[in-house]
C-alpha cells in the first residue's frame, strides 16, 4: 500500500514541478531572446542615425568606422547601403549581393524593419538576421543589414535552464522526501494493524497496537486494542475449556473404568451384554476426549503458522509413508484388509513436520481400515506433483455419495450408513486444519471402480530431513 500511495503522491509531484518548470524554461529563453533582440535593436538604430547623417552630409567616414570598430569588437559583421542598395560599408565577410541580405535590404528600403522570431533555445546555434532603414518618417536614406551571433544568448540560456532545472530537481527530491515521511506516517500504522487483525483472525493474541499517524488512526487503533483484548479472552477461555476439560476428565474416567472392571467379577452372567455395553461407551467416550484435544491442537497450530513463518519444517513424505506402512500393515491385516505401498526411490520433500505428516496419515489410514470393510484392499501412494508433496490413500470400499462427500470434513459427522462403527466423526476435521496450517489441503473423492480416495496435498520443500516420524 505504501509504494501505491508514494506512486500516486509522487506522480502528482511530478506534474506539479513540471507545471512549474517548463513555464520557467520557456520564459527564461524568451526574455534572453528579448534581451538579444532589443539589443540588436539598438545597434541598428545607431548605425541608421549615422547612415542618415552620412546621406544628408555625403560624408561616409564616420558610419563606415563605426561599422568596422564594431565588427572589430563584436565579431558580427553588417553591410550599410544608400537608397540606391549601393553599399556604404561591409565589413566580417558579409555582402550586399548575397541573396539573404539583398531580400532584407530590399524589405528595409520599402521602410520595413525585420527581426527574427521564435525564442532561442540552449542547442540553437548559427545566427540570425536582424535589418532597419535608415531614415526619418516615410523617408528612407539608406538600409542597415546585421548578422548576429547566438552563440552567447544559447550559453546563458543553457546556464538558466541548468540552474532552474537544478532547483527543480531539489524541490523534487524535497517532495519526494516529504511524500515518504507522510506515507510512511500513514502507512506504517496501517500495516501494524493489518499484522494484528491478521493474528486476531487466526486466534491468536494479537500484538498491541501503537496508536500512531493522523488523529483518526490513532482512534482506529485504540478501539482495535479494546475490541482485540475481549476477543482474544473469548477465544482463549474456549480453548482452554475444551483443553482444560479434556483432560480433567481423564482422571473421572480413569476412576470409572477401573470401578467397572472392579464390578465384572461380581456380576451376575445375565449382565454381561450391560457390562459390555458400558466399557463401550468409555471407550468411545475416551476417543472422543482424545479427539477433541487433538482437535483444539490443530486448530491452534494452524492458527499460529497462518501469521508465522512455517518454512523451516521439512521432511521426507516417502520416509513417513514407509514408516505408517509398517506401522499400520498388521492392523489392516487383523481387520482382514489389505494393504499395500507405492513409493518412489527418491526422497518427496514436504513443508511439515514428520509428526504432523505421520498424524495426517494415521487418520487417513485408520478411516480407510474401518470403514472399508473385510477383504478390502487399500493402498498408501506417496507422489511428488509439481511443488507439491502428495500422501495418497485409496480403498476399494463403499465409498461416498457426492452428497456425503460435501460433508465429510465436518465435526462430528459421520454416514448413516457406519453407526455401527467406532468413531467421532472428528478425524477428517482433524487432518484438514494440520494440512491448511502448512498451506496444504485435504482432496476427497471417489475411487475407481468404487470406494474412496484420500489425498493429503503438502507443500514441496527444498530439502527433505531424514528421520523416522
Amino acid at each position: 500500500m505504501r509504494t501505491r500511495v508514494q506512486a500516486v503522491l509522487l506522480v502528482f509531484v511530478v506534474i506539479a514541478v513540471a507545471a512549474f518548470a517548463v513555464p520557467l524554461l520557456l520564459f527564461t529563453a524568451s526574455d534572453r531572446t528579448q534581451q538579444l533582440v532589443l539589443a540588436r535593436s539598438a545597434d541598428l538604430d545607431r548605425f541608421a542615425s549615422l547612415m542618415d547623417q552620412a546621406a544628408a552630409t555625403g560624408d561616409t567616414s564616420a558610419v563606415t568606422a563605426e561599422a568596422r570598430r564594431y565588427t572589430q569588437l563584436y565579431g558580427e559583421p553588417l553591410v550599410v547601403t544608400d537608397t540606391r542598395r549601393v553599399p556604404v560599408v561591409q565589413t566580417g565577410g558579409l555582402r550586399a549581393a548575397d541573396p539573404a541580405v539583398a531580400q532584407l535590404l530590399d524589405a528595409a528600403l520599402r521602410n520595413q524593419t525585420a527581426h527574427p522570431t521564435g525564442s532561442l533555445r540552449p542547442w540553437s546555434r548559427g545566427y540570425r538576421m536582424f535589418a532597419e532603414p535608415a531614415g526619418t518618417g516615410t523617408r528612407v536614406s539608406g538600409a542597415v543589414v546585421l548578422r548576429a551571433s547566438v552563440g552567447t544568448a544559447a550559453e546563458d540560456i543553457t546556464r538558466r535552464w541548468a540552474l532552474v532545472l537544478a532547483g527543480t530537481a531539489l524541490v523534487a527530491v524535497a517532495c519526494t522526501v516529504l511524500a515518504r515521511a507522510a506515507t510512511g506516517w500513514v502507512v506504517s500504522p496501517l500495516r501494524r494493524l493489518d499484522r494484528a487483525v491478521g493474528q486476531l483472525a487466526a486466534g491468536l493474541p494479537p500484538e498491541q497496537t501503537r496508536a500512531g499517524g493522523p488523529p483518526e488512526l490513532r482512534q482506529l487503533a485504540t478501539g482495535f486494542n479494546r475490541m482485540a483484548r475481549t476477543v482474544t479472552a473469548a477465544l482463549e477461555q474456549q480453548r482452554r475449556l475444551v483443553a482444560d476439560t479434556s483432560h480433567q476428565m481423564r482422571n473421572p474416567m480413569a476412576a470409572l473404568r477401573l470401578r467397572v472392571d472392579a464390578l465384572h467379577t461380581h456380576l451376575l452372567p445375565s449382565a454381561d451384554r450391560t457390562y459390555t455395553g458400558v466399557t463401550t461407551e468409555l471407550d468411545r467416550l475416551e476417543t472422543l476426549l482424545d479427539d477433541l484435544l487433538a482437535l483444539a491442537t490443530a486448530e491452534h497450530r494452524a492458527g499460529e503458522l497462518t501469521v508465522t513463518d512455517g518454512s523451516g519444517a521439512h521432511c521426507d513424505a516417502t520416509a513417513v509413508a514407509a514408516a505408517q506402512h509398517r506401522l499400520w500393515e498388521p492392523v489392516a491385516h487383523r481387520a482382514g484388509a489389505r494393504l499395500t505401498l507405492r513409493v518412489p526411490e527418491t526422497p518427496v520433500p514436504a513443508a511439515c513436520t514428520d509428526h504432523e505428516l505421520a498424524q495426517i496419515t494415521d487418520i487417513l489410514l485408520d478411516n480407510a481400515i474401518k470403514y472399508a470393510g473385510r477383504g478390502a484392499a487399500i493402498s498408501l501412494r506417496c507422489t511428488a506433483e509439481g511443488r507439491c508433496a502428495v500422501l495418497t490413500v485409496t480403498d476399494d470400499g463403499p465409498g461416498l455419495t457426492t452428497d456425503e462427500l460435501a460433508l465429510a470434513t465436518t465435526r462430528f459427522w459421520r454416514s448413516g450408513r457406519q453407526n455401527g462403527t467406532a468413531g467421532t466423526g472428528l478425524g477428517l476435521a482433524i487432518a484438514e486444519q494440520l494440512l491448511a496450517g502448512r498451506g496444504g489441503r485435504l482432496e476427497l473423492g471417489a475411487a475407481s471402480p468404487r470406494g474412496l480416495r484420500a489425498r493429503a496435498v503438502v507443500p514441496g520443500a527444498d530439502r527433505v530431513e531424514r528421520g523416522a516420524p
